[in-house]
């Protein structure tokens, strides 16, 4: 069973795909080298990007994370303050120091932009070379979405109490009690519940920090399209008209701490996967709607909401995706606001069929969403996109509650078409900015 701190990762912006799990490998086969005892004896280091991480590799930072990762850097631990000219100085000189290495070897970026491996379109083969040019070590990695990793030692499977592979499964385990309550003891299988509490706390402070920071920040975003951030007048502009008369304004507030954290997410800044950087406003947009505008919201309701939250996103990377390079959007900011929706109607009162309910109702809503990324970067439309997204969670969560839970259309059914519809979508559409708004919307 994948974890809740899986699927909620603590990372460094723009995509859990593109940065947070191209790090991640990177940080993992220089530890490989070091294990095989060849780590001195290294000189180069060819990195070779395939498929979307080669397409829309450069926008999303990709270049950076292998770098970092290859001197020792690990997503949620990189300084994002420093970051960026680390990588300017590595590119420049074109040398980079792994961890545990007597010297700087040097290395070479390879886009192979047209390729697309059969295994998934999120592709990365690293190789190390001797001063004789012989092969010390080689090891390809799969960037599944989420900043996971597929490869060719994947980590043992762990036992727990209560296993699910889909929604049906998690309402028969839940019976008349609560997601949350499944998804606890199977987390407590694994560490005491006090660490678990503790730990989705902490998520829950890095998204508000997060949050804090994209309220406070000003300017344009990196990447050249110039996008100005908004989040800060808009947020100036609701603490004035303090409780406003306006019945809507609770609507103003969540897609406000939407925009905050995928502007943060666009600048490269922390953010928490959830469950993909390119997604990461809804479900800490949702989130604040709870505490700010829900009598009673407390810590315990935090936690429920995460692991409830946690458990559809379980169910649909086990059963279609969270890529948006294998499914497009519909895989990552559809899966948030499914997530989001689930967690809000847990913590208020709802039954696990109205949990599911609401699930299914905001990825119905999603299914067929592209992802066609102007100039590759995580802004147009992403970042809207997001706010949108947190917007129809609150209003999934709300249907469902103002039902009993009974619904024709399954969670599962909304999730099978969700891979089904992936598997139809043109390459162009998932994340590699060659369709869509990607090539109609002309700058000059």
């Amino acid at each position: 069973m994948i974890s809740v701190f899986d699927l909620f990762r603590i990372g460094i912006g723009p995509s859990s795909s593109h940065t947070v799990a191209p790090m991640r490998a990177a940080h993992r086969f220089v530890r490989t080298l070091g294990e095989d005892g060849v780590l001195a004896d290294v000189a180069t280091i060819e990195i070779e990007l395939f498929g979307s991480l080669a397409a829309t590799g450069v926008g999303h930072g990709t270049d950076k994370a292998v770098l970092l990762g290859l001197a020792g850097e690990q997503p949620e631990s990189v300084d994002v303050t420093t970051a960026d000219e680390r990588f300017r100085r590595l590119s420049a000189e074109h040398r980079v120091r792994l961890p545990g290495s007597p010297t700087a070897v040097d290395f070479t970026l390879v886009l192979h932009h047209r390729f697309r491996p059969a295994a998934h379109p999120n592709a990365m083969t690293f190789t190390a070379f001797g001063r004789n040019g012989t092969v010390l070590g080689s090891r390809t990695f799969y960037s599944v979405g989420g900043g996971f990793l597929l490869h060719e030692a994947e980590d043992a499977p762990q036992d727990v109490p209560h296993p699910f592979t889909d929604a049906g499964q998690l309402l028969r385990l839940a019976g008349d009690g609560r997601i949350s309550d499944v998804m606890l003891a199977n987390e407590t299988a694994r560490r005491p519940e006090s660490e678990v509490r503790s730990r989705l706390l902490h998520l829950w402070d890095v998204m508000r920090d997060c949050v804090d920071r994209g309220c406070r920040a000003e300017g344009t975003l990196p990447g050249g399209l110039d996008v100005p951030r908004r989040a800060p007048a808009l947020h100036r502009r609701l603490q004035q008209h303090g409780a406003s008369a306006d019945p809507l304004q609770a609507m103003d507030w969540v897609a406000l701490w939407a925009l905050a954290v995928n502007e943060e997410n666009a600048a490269g800044g922390r953010v928490v996967t959830a469950p993909t950087n390119g997604a990461a406003g809804v479900l800490p947009s949702v989130l604040h709607h709870y505490h700010r505008f829900v009598p009673g919201a407390d810590e315990d309701g935090t936690v429920r909401f995460l692991l409830t939250a946690a458990a559809v996103g379980i169910v649909v990377k086990r059963n279609a995706s969270i890529s948006g390079a294998e499914v497009g959007c519909q895989g990552e900011v559809g899966t948030a606001a499914a997530m989001a929706a689930a967690g809000l109607t847990e913590v208020l009162g709802g039954s696990p069929g109205q949990v599911e309910n609401a699930a299914e109702i905001a990825l119905e809503h999603h299914l067929g969403l592209t992802c066609d990324p102007v100039a590759g970067l995580v802004q147009i439309p992403c970042i809207e996109r997001n706010a949108v997204g947190a917007l129809k969670a609150v209003a999934a969560a709300r249907l469902a509650l103002n039902g009993d839970g009974r619904h024709l259309v399954p969670l599962d059914t909304a999730v099978r078409t969700l891979r089904d519809t992936g598997a139809d979508m043109s390459s162009k559409y998932k994340e590699t900015a060659r369709g869509g708004l990607a090539v109609n919307f002309l700058r000059c």
